[in-house]
């Protein structure tokens, strides 16, 4: 897509905070297209459901991008499932689902996973690289293999 393609596009841009409208086939397609964990759509729609925080970019009636934050509302947060449609990364999308996910949980201390090699995306919101992490995944050696885990 051009930019300037972009541009008349960007003018259509909707940003949504609920779930109604949402194709969870696409969700799980740009999850897959992405290189990010994907499941059923019904796993997706439970999963967003069930979140504190959704945001779901839509242009022309289109799902482009996506990202949710389960949280506390008090003081602990953790974001998940920011994707952007190959065509659109790059173009900007992925900052506006980052910036309004953040504006939704402001007190809250915030950690997510970043896919191996998109950690510079997530530090322009001054997220750092943490020391004490763990994790316990339903499928650790997937997870090893892919470099989330040592």
């Amino acid at each position: 897509m051009s930019d300037e393609e972009w541009e008349g596009e960007m003018m259509d841009i909707e940003i949504r905070y609920d779930c109604e409208y949402v194709n969870w086939e696409t969700v799980s397609e740009t999850l897959k297209r992405v290189g990010m964990a994907y499941y059923e759509p019904c796993i997706h729609e439970k999963a967003f459901k069930n979140s504190h925080t959704v945001v779901f970019i839509f242009t022309k009636a289109k799902l482009i991008g996506f990202g949710r934050a389960i949280s506390d509302s008090a003081y602990q947060a953790a974001i998940y499932d920011v994707a952007v449609w190959p065509e659109y990364q790059g173009k900007g999308v992925g900052q506006i689902i980052m910036k309004n996910i953040l504006e939704k949980i402001p007190d809250c201390n915030v950690i997510l996973y970043a896919f191996p090699g998109n950690e510079s995306f997530y530090e322009k919101f001054d997220f750092r690289r943490m020391r004490a992490g763990m994790a316990l995944f339903k499928k650790s050696e997937e997870m090893r293999n892919r470099g989330f885990t040592e």
